[in-house]
């Protein structure tokens, strides 16, 4: 290959040009030769290591590839640390995330932000400034995602999120630090969301913050937005509870573990930052599974037509009927006539409405309230969220489906530099534009 290293993959032509070596002095040149080869080398090696194919309509694709670089590096270090016996690699994973992360409790004039804690469950409280003209405020109760087993609402990326949400909506944003896989599994990040959130829905809690208690919203992205649409569903089935929340808002919600070929887990398999393989793992992770199951659930062997439990709940995703024919195309389903049985037996929880909101009864879903939805092109969880939309409308539910084309997985908390994309701006502004004109 001449001239410039060149690809060339999905309309987008990529070439990385070597500036010439500079000359030296007759006694150093081999020397510098060798230096100038070795630089090339490591560069070249940089760029492979950097690029992947990725279609011409995603937001800021170069800036994306740099994200996604930086987080599989962050995994491979985590994964060495594992082998070694040193850490969980989750938890190695996490203190990475964290330790770059992390931002303490600092309010401004515009919003007071607070740590503290409601029935034993962390959280980070952000308070809009008071109005005269509004004594009371609405609130939004906020859960982070990060796969059951990273992130924190600490971190800045939420930090800032709920900020600009305090400060927009002059609202107060309970974001909730709960326990993560691999210290807790389960349904034991339900019981914390559930805990604090009851906490919160005190008259007296409520009173100390004041809040409105009839402009109550819960709301959370991916694995957050997976607890948030559990939550809400638990809230229906308690009679104390069943008109608490006004709204429900869910960004990029992981929503079942029954189908991982989905039109969009299908055309997403490799795609930044949640390729289908790392969400299949975190679903093994959430319930303490055996990743030796992790090749057979891709190819939905543990939803065979031999495994009843789960064919009686198939019509609830069936997303031939649930899917527009723009979002089907020609893809097919995969159903395997026999499977491994003993998935199921060892993993009862992938069928559990708590874990997979999106097979809940008709009859819980009729009794949500008015919901939210974002999904991204370019993400394996985006037919999980339109499918829950589709349900939800069917059941009688009130529903806003927001589709971003050139959205990614995980895209709204990346608004500031250097992760600033220009689709995380467009989303969140999307999402809080929402919550202002329903809550």
């Amino acid at each position: 290959m001449s001239g410039p290293l060149q690809k060339l993959a999905g309309g987008l032509r990529v070439a990385y040009t070597f500036p010439p070596c500079p000359s030296a002095g007759k006694p150093s040149r081999g020397r510098m030769r060798s230096s100038c080869v070795l630089l090339t080398a490591l560069v070249a090696l940089a760029a492979y290591y950097i690029y992947i194919p990725l279609p011409s309509s995603v937001s800021d694709p170069w800036k994306l590839m740099l994200l996604d670089a930086t987080f599989r590096s962050a995994q491979q270090v985590s994964n060495l640390i594992h082998y070694l016996g040193l850490s969980h690699h989750l938890l190695a994973l996490n203190f990475i995330i964290v330790s770059f992360g992390k931002k303490s409790a600092w309010s401004s004039p515009q919003v007071k932000v607070t740590d503290t804690d409601f029935d034993g469950v962390e959280v980070r409280v952000f308070e809009g400034s008071p109005k005269p003209e509004e004594p009371l405020k609405r609130s939004v109760v906020y859960i982070h995602g990060g796969g059951w087993a990273l992130a924190s609402a600490k971190i800045r990326y939420y930090d800032e999120l709920c900020t600009a949400m305090a400060e927009e909506l002059n609202a107060v944003i309970v974001s909730i630090e709960y326990r993560l896989v691999p210290k807790v599994y389960f349904p034991a990040q339900i019981h914390d969301v559930v805990r604090a959130t009851k906490y919160f829905l005190q008259p007296e809690v409520l009173h100390k913050y004041s809040v409105d208690p009839g402009r109550i919203g819960i709301s959370g992205d991916s694995a957050g937005g997976n607890l948030a649409a559990a939550l809400g569903q638990q809230f229906t089935q308690d009679a104390n509870l069943k008109s608490k929340l006004k709204v429900q808002a869910l960004i990029y919600p992981v929503l079942q573990a029954l189908d991982f070929n989905t039109p969009s887990y299908q055309q997403n398999v490799n795609t930044p930052i949640l390729p289908r393989y790392v969400m299949v793992k975190y679903w093994v992770d959430y319930f303490k599974g055996n990743y030796d199951f992790v090749q057979a659930m891709i190819v939905n062997n543990h939803t065979s037509m031999d495994v009843e439990e789960a064919v009686a709940l198939r019509a609830r995703l069936n997303w031939t009927s649930l899917l527009p024919a723009s979002i089907t195309k020609d893809y097919k389903p995969v159903v395997q006539t026999t499977g491994n049985t003993r998935i199921l037996r060892e993993i009862p929880q992938l069928l559990d409405a708590r874990s997979a909101p999106l097979i809940a009864d008709q009859e819980v879903l009729r009794h949500l309230p008015k919901t939210y939805i974002l999904t991204c092109e370019h993400d394996v969880l985006r037919d999980d969220g339109i499918m829950y939309a589709k349900r939800l409308e069917s059941a009688g539910v009130e529903v806003t489906l927001d589709h971003f084309e050139d959205g990614f997985h995980g895209c709204m908390i990346f608004t500031s530099w250097p992760t600033n994309f220009s689709v995380g701006i467009r989303t969140r502004n999307s999402y809080i534009k929402w919550l202002d004109q329903n809550l």
